[in-house]
C-alpha cells in the first residue's frame, strides 16, 4: 500500500466517544487523566462530549450524536487529518443501531494510522506513550499515487 506522511504536532487532536453502556467508564478515564488531557483539544460526539464537559469542566467540542452522524463526522475529521487519536469505549456485548457507522469508522481510523483505544488498559497505554508530548509522522493511505497507478494500468 502506498502511503505519505502526516506530521502530529505536540498538542493532539483527541476524538472522545462511548456507547451509552460505556459513557460513566469514559468519564471516570477523563477525570483521572484530566491533567493530561487539559493540554490537548478534545472532541466528541453528542451526549458524550456534553457529560464530559459538565462532568470534568475539560472543553469538549460536540459532534452530532453517534447514531445521527456523529461517529461519520469524526471519520470525516480523521480524514482531514484533525483527528489525531481516538478513545472510543465502546460496547461489545449490546447490538448497537448504528454499527455499521461504528466499523465505517474504525475502518477509517485503520486507514489514516491513528492510535484507536476501545477500552482503559490501551487507552492509559497511549497517554502514557512518550509521543503524547512529542510530534509523530503517522502514514496515511495515499490515495492520489494509488489512483494515478489505477488510471496508468487502466490505460496500458
Amino acid at each position: 500500500m502506498q502511503s505519505s506522511t502526516l506530521r502530529l504536532g505536540k498538542k493532539k487532536n483527541i476524538a472522545l466517544i462511548a456507547h451509552d453502556n460505556m459513557k460513566n467508564e469514559l468519564i471516570e478515564w477523563v477525570r483521572s487523566n484530566k491533567d493530561i488531557l487539559s493540554g490537548h483539544h478534545l472532541v466528541g460526539t453528542g451526549t458524550t462530549a456534553r457529560l464530559i464537559e459538565e462532568r470534568t469542566g475539560l472543553p469538549v467540542r460536540g459532534y452530532m450524536s453517534g447514531p445521527f452522524g456523529g461517529d461519520q463526522q469524526v471519520g470525516a475529521r480523521i480524514a482531514e487529518g484533525v483527528i489525531d487519536f481516538m478513545i472510543f469505549f465502546w460496547d461489545p456485548l449490546e447490538a448497537q443501531p448504528h454499527d455499521p457507522d461504528v466499523k465505517a469508522l474504525l475502518r477509517i481510523a485503520v486507514l489514516y494510522d491513528i492510535p484507536v483505544a476501545n477500552n482503559r488498559a490501551t487507552a492509559d497505554f497511549i497517554l502514557s506513550s512518550p509521543y503524547m508530548d512529542k510530534e509523530y509522522e503517522r502514514h496515511t493511505f495515499d490515495f492520489e499515487n494509488v489512483l494515478k497507478d489505477r488510471v496508468r494500468l487502466f490505460n496500458k
